[in-house]
């Protein structure tokens, strides 16, 4: 059986050859649907994850997370949150609803108050019923026989399933939405709206690329629509109407990730460009130079992405995409609490705000002075498209390494939590922590990993309002892992 170590590893060179390289070493990976096609399949990982122990020789061969000492659910206290991917869980969770069970009972067992279950996953197909889209047909995952697809019969409620064995062990239920995602392209076979309605692919973004200003339909695996697009904005307020209908059946909040632009690369079509010079009040003479020099590389060892020389509207055009972003918030939250108020409403996003920009997204208050800090891209009114103020609560990724779980800086796990709790500036709760599977562990060992794991709860947590961890799969695949945040969420609790 092959060491997690090397599981991990077979999925980052996926990400490199999807050309998906991230900012740095801590920005957080993202569960493919399958690999790219060509790529060779690792083979060796175990069918149940489960079942794959650390291979640290001080490791529990039980495998049962109810060997730790803490015993019993942790009282209700702070909230601490924990995210499960659709795909990377659907070789669970696709096939009845007893792992479901299984799962969110360690979940509660090891403290975890909240849970947000991914309905809408990157290939933008639901997981829960509505008319505007189709559900998801399948999804992959690694599997003892390779990256396999995991076919959904759609014999049950996925979303309602979770929702009542949830509450039933009292926790409350959050549906993850990713947002601006279309479709994607992947070894398995092309899964999205985009590859079934012209229409819609005729809505991807458009990328300023090396080679020119392409449709992400040619150039990427993972496609985003165009967020400025009124099309794609009113297409995504009716899923979101349809998913906040289930608080009628329990749903306690939605919790929108990739609420986003595709990168910095993103959107130059003729649509946004007309939008964006009705924003500034004139025309833009060379397009997209005066925006972003075509071939221009971000910077992610200095985390800016601004060009030198810095082009005329390239200020503007930040401030232009944070209200695009913020804008379609608002209508977000209007029709989610139109249909349900007493559902929650909020998102996901990274926590390293010096670099976020880059994405078109102020998640602070808009009381804070964004300019202020950060006058090389941000305009003076960049800090009114801040929308903090409209979310029910904001989930931080405290992406940083095991090794650095204490800090007052951007990429600790503690650092992250305290800088969005002040950027924040009390307009909501603010939750926060790490992924304790996609991270770098040079230099640390497994006891120490785990260590990092049971301090990351209370250093997280008591920096906001709470704690988060992403994700499940990771516990599954650790049984150690499950241990380790029951321990800090019982130390927290104390």
């Amino acid at each position: 059986m092959r060491k997690l170590s090397s599981y991990l590893a077979a999925l980052t060179a996926f990400l490199l050859l999807a050309g998906c390289t991230p900012a740095r070493k801590e920005v957080p990976y993202v569960f493919p649907e399958s690999p790219v096609a060509g790529e060779s399949q690792d083979p060796s990982v175990s069918e149940d994850p489960s079942s794959d122990a650390s291979g640290d020789a001080s490791a529990d061969p039980s495998g049962d997370a109810s060997s730790d000492p803490s015993t019993g659910p942790v009282v209700a206290g702070t909230p601490c949150f924990i995210w499960i991917d659709a795909a990377a869980n659907s070789r669970d969770f696709f096939f009845g609803t007893d792992k479901i069970r299984t799962d969110l009972e360690k979940a509660a067992d090891a403290g975890f108050t909240h849970l947000i279950v991914d309905v809408r996953p990157t290939n933008g197909d639901i997981l829960y019923k509505s008319s505007h889209c189709d559900q998801v047909a399948w999804l992959g995952a690694w599997t003892s026989s390779g990256y396999k697809k995991q076919v959904w019969d759609q014999s049950y409620d996925y979303l309602q399933t979770f929702i009542d064995i949830g509450h039933e062990l009292g926790m409350k239920v959050y549906a993850g939405f990713n947002t601006f995602v279309a479709g994607n392209k992947n070894s398995l076979g092309n899964q999205g709206i985009v590859f079934r309605d012209t229409k819609m692919a005729a809505l991807a973004t458009q990328l300023n690329t090396d080679d020119g200003i392409k449709s992400a339909m040619d150039t990427e695996n993972e496609i985003f629509f165009n967020p400025v697009h009124e099309d794609v904005q009113a297409y995504l307020i009716d899923l979101l109407k349809d998913l906040a209908a289930y608080g009628e059946t329990g749903l306690d909040g939605i919790i929108l990730d990739r609420g986003r632009f595709q990168g910095y690369r993103s959107d130059f079509s003729d649509y946004t460009r007309k939008k964006f010079e009705a924003f500034i009040g004139q025309t833009v003479t060379k397009w997209p130079e005066d925006v972003l020099p075509k071939g221009f590389k971000w910077d992610y060892d200095k985390g800016t992405g601004v060009p030198t020389p810095v082009p005329a509207h390239y200020k503007r055009w930040n401030e232009f995409r944070a209200k695009t972003i913020h804008d379609f918030m608002v209508k977000a939250r209007e029709a989610v609490k139109g249909v349900d108020p007493d559902v929650d409403f909020g998102a996901y996003v990274g926590g390293w705000y010096g670099s976020y920009y880059e994405n078109g997204v102020n998640w602070a208050s808009p009381e804070y002075n964004t300019a202020g800090s950060y006058p090389s891209w941000a305009t003076a009114a960049y800090k009114d498209y801040g929308y903090a103020d409209h979310m029910d609560v904001l989930v931080i990724g405290a992406y940083a390494s095991p090794a650095r779980v204490f800090g007052s800086s951007e990429w600790t796990m503690q650092g992250f939590c305290k800088l969005a709790y002040n950027k924040v500036k009390g307009a909501t709760m603010v939750v926060g922590g790490p992924d304790v599977g996609n991270w770098s562990t040079d230099g640390v060992t497994k006891n120490e990993e785990y260590e990092a794991i049971e301090k990351s709860v209370k250093a997280c947590a008591d920096a906001c309002d709470g704690y988060f961890l992403f994700d499940m799969i990771h516990l599954k695949m650790e049984p150690l892992k499950w241990n380790a945040v029951k321990r800090g969420i019982a130390a927290l609790n104390q």
